[in-house]
């Protein structure tokens, strides 16, 4: 169907695509031990999920969040990402909009490499056209980086885009592409936080699960 295969989904990673919580738990807590600063509760830990990790950091230390953000990626490299899972359905669905021929991609604020690692340690990898996320030219703005966007229209120039995701800086993004989001409450934000700084095209599930074809191409 010409009309699905000129639609891009571009995914954030964690809390809409896995469930990553114990990992960057574990990293985040490890961390801050290794600096001799006190554990915080994964609650909190847990909320911030979806930030960029220096800004996580710095939110809860003022020691230099470089040094505390590498420590934690060379506990998760290690350990933290084997303790990935997939969100329940997930695969059904990748598998589902990649046989209607839609275009499967990922933006995340995780480091560009770790979330490749991720994807393929949970065996997805092979669903997804593009992932992007943090690299040394695209660091201090993460998923509100204007290069995305000229990435994106350079290598898709006549797709239309969908965000999918779960964090208010998905929306952001959305709203940075001028495109429709899709938001999932298998976060750590309420459906109120997501409509806040979205006014149309935009559409709210309970998880991924629950997203048709349809639905999609009601917002196209």
């Amino acid at each position: 169907m010409k009309e699905i295969e000129k639609i891009i989904l571009s995914f954030d990673l964690d809390n809409t695509l896995i469930d990553n919580r114990k990992g960057i738990v574990n990293s985040f807590n490890n961390a801050l031990r290794k600096f001799n600063i006190a554990e915080i509760a994964k609650e909190k830990i847990e909320k911030m999920i979806g930030t960029p990790l220096e800004e996580m950091f710095a939110q809860v230390t003022k020691i230099n969040p470089s040094l505390l953000a590498s420590a934690f990626r060379e506990f998760y490299g290690k350990k933290g990402l084997y303790q990935s899972k997939l969100l329940s359905g997930v695969k059904n669905k990748l598998y589902e909009f990649e046989k209607e021929g839609f275009t499967l991609g990922i933006i995340t604020s995780k480091k560009q490499e770790m979330a490749e690692r991720v994807v393929k340690y949970l065996e997805i990898d092979h669903f997804f056209d593009y992932i992007l996320g943090e690299t040394e030219e695209r660091k201090s703005l993460g998923k509100l980086d204007p290069k995305l966007k000229e990435i994106l229209v350079e290598k898709y120039p006549d797709h239309k885009i969908i965000v999918i995701g779960d964090h208010p800086k998905d929306i952001m993004l959305s709203n940075n592409l001028d495109c429709p989001f899709i938001g999932v409450l298998t976060g750590n934000h309420s459906a109120d936080q997501l409509k806040q700084n979205k006014m149309d095209k935009i559409l709210i599930l309970d998880s991924l699960k629950a997203l048709t074809i349809d639905k999609i191409l009601s917002l196209i």
